[in-house]
């Protein structure tokens, strides 16, 4: 448990009320049910969100398609004397990014958080807490900071309240991932963020415990996304505003809601709902045993929750960055990449790899199903070639023949190794046919979602093999000891921030810096001048 005083929601309760009653206490004012994380969550989740925020701004900067039409659309909707404005707010809207026009939430809210998913670079969770045997691993990432701005510009709240807003959202987000895996039913992981919205959103915006309730009942009866969003040969703009798209229906939940519209309660027990039609007390039987699955009532929800509040026992504490533009899946590989250019830098010695006859890699399920699917071996949209295991090393170990270096800092995938130009480079598509994707079996499963268990065996012209041995935790891993983490990110500010503004500096100080920013510099904060280029084709 370690030093963290938790809130319990048994799974013979309504855990819907409770995360609801959870969220208005941990935004609350009264230091004695107000969350009080340590100041090493609030700096982790601060850190966090100026990834996010970077990540976003850049994407709109380069001109990718979701991200700017729904930032248009956005603002398309600016408020009006009529708009929805609840008795604790002091303002009808919020902001998008580069913009200081008020428009309305939920607008605000699906562009900003399809911005910060796009280049799926920010944060990510694996759904992870073996000291409560809570290992369901569901995915999932800090794509939803856009509801807690919102509700904080709405609320007049402080920047030490829309931090502490983050907090909560991804304890919530990410404790439902650590005990109920969508992906199993191929059900997308956007929704465990949804419900997180909802309560965080309402809370903000200082709605009671029933209305929160009955807006998460909503979102969970009445949107569901399934991972089709994310199937076929190439994907879509679908995929990376799935996080937005529920955010920005669980955001109108909460405002139908707090008008007096009534959703279903009791959502995680409602044995048609999505938690006990996929895990009721007969699946429960089949999967935890007799033992344990007697002892649940029949309408009980297929799990327990606890949720923290003070100390440094959060979620967020577990979440891990990318060091660039990859799918997560893919950080063993680029770190066991590295560590053998590093150790053999002859390999790199001839520029088109002629040094190099083989590539073997070796990972885990879901990582081998996901990004190792054949029809991943020739993508041809930055959302393919950004879920390819072949093309995301590939494009790695051509920028270390071209640059003859190696590192994370060196080596950094940036927007531009996704455009056009790159997906169909001959180089990178000469050393894709080098690679060889193998999946580990039970010995790398086993180690998953603990670490992201990968190992690389490169073969050199002359039959050589040189092995990386087995990769647990690649930097920007929450449990990686060895990458310099705070230099590492600095640079990926400085690459992504430059791409959005020759001012990016003063933008990432301003995100920094959110615990010390006033309730007006939070309603600016979205209030200045980005820079868009026309030299990215998508």
């Amino acid at each position: 448990m370690g030093d963290s005083a938790f809130v319990k929601l048994p799974a013979d309760t309504d855990q819907a009320l409770g995360i609801a009653r959870y969220a208005i206490d941990f935004l609350s004012s009264d230091p004695e049910k107000r969350g009080s994380p340590d100041a090493s969550v609030l700096r982790r989740a601060n850190l966090f969100q100026t990834d996010a925020v970077i990540c976003g701004l850049s994407a709109l900067a380069l001109r990718t398609v979701a991200p700017n039409v729904l930032r248009d659309e956005a603002l398309s909707y600016p408020v009006t004397p009529e708009a929805w404005s609840p008795a604790g707010s002091v303002q009808s809207g919020a902001t998008v990014f580069g913009s200081g026009t008020l428009v309305h939430p939920e607008k605000a809210i699906v562009a900003n958080s399809s911005a910060v998913r796009e280049w799926d670079s920010n944060g990510t969770n694996f759904g992870y807490d073996p000291a409560r045997g809570n290992t369901a691993g569901e995915f999932g990432h800090n794509d939803f900071y856009p509801v807690c701005i919102a509700g904080a510009q709405m609320a007049g709240r402080s920047g030490e309240d829309a931090l502490l807003a983050m907090v909560c959202l991804d304890e919530i987000r990410g404790r439902l991932g650590e005990v109920f895996s969508l992906k199993s039913y191929k059900i997308d992981h956007v929704v465990h963020g949804a419900i997180a919205s909802a309560a965080v959103f309402g809370a903000l915006l200082g709605g009671t415990a029933e209305q929160i309730e009955s807006a998460i009942g909503m979102s969970v009866a009445h949107y569901i996304p399934f991972r089709a969003i994310r199937a076929g040969k190439q994907l879509s703009d679908s995929k990376g505003a799935s996080a937005a798209i529920s955010a920005e229906a669980a955001v109108l939940s909460v405002k139908r809601s707090m008008s007096g519209f009534r959703g279903p309660r009791d959502i995680f027990r409602n044995p048609e709902a999505i938690f006990r039609l996929f895990e009721g007390p007969g699946q429960m039987l089949g999967k935890v045993g007799s033992e344990k699955a007697n002892t649940r009532q029949a309408d009980a929800s297929p799990f327990d929750l606890a949720l923290s509040r003070t100390g440094t026992d959060f979620a967020v504490m577990g979440m891990h960055f990318k060091l660039g533009l990859y799918e997560h899946q893919s950080a063993g590989a680029l770190q066991a990449m590295m560590d053998l250019l590093s150790a053999h830098p002859a390999l790199l010695d001839q520029g088109g790899g002629e040094g190099i006859k083989t590539i073997s890699i070796v990972a885990y399920e879901p990582a081998f199903g996901i990004i190792g699917d054949p029809a991943k071996r020739d993508p041809r949209t930055r959302q393919s070639a950004d879920h390819s295991m072949c093309y995301i090393v590939a494009t790695l170990l051509r920028k270390a023949l071209e640059q003859k270096r190696v590192g994370w800092k060196a080596l950094m995938l940036s927007p531009y190794d996704y455009d056009e130009r790159s997906v169909f480079h001959t180089l990178t598509r000469s050393l894709m046919d080098k690679i060889e994707f193998a999946h580990g079996g039970p010995e790398y499963d086993a180690k998953y979602p603990d670490g992201i268990p990968t190992s690389v065996v490169i073969t050199d012209a002359g039959g050589e093999s040189h092995d990386s041995g087995l990769v647990m935790y690649p930097g920007g891993h929450a449990r990686n000891t060895t990458a310099d983490l705070e230099d590492i990110l600095a640079h990926k500010f400085g690459l992504l921030g430059s791409l959005a503004s020759d001012d990016h500096g003063a933008i990432v100080d301003r995100f920094r810096n959110l615990a010390g920013a006033s309730a007006e510099q939070i309603r600016t904060l979205h209030d200045f001048d980005l820079t868009f280029r026309d030299d990215f084709k998508d």
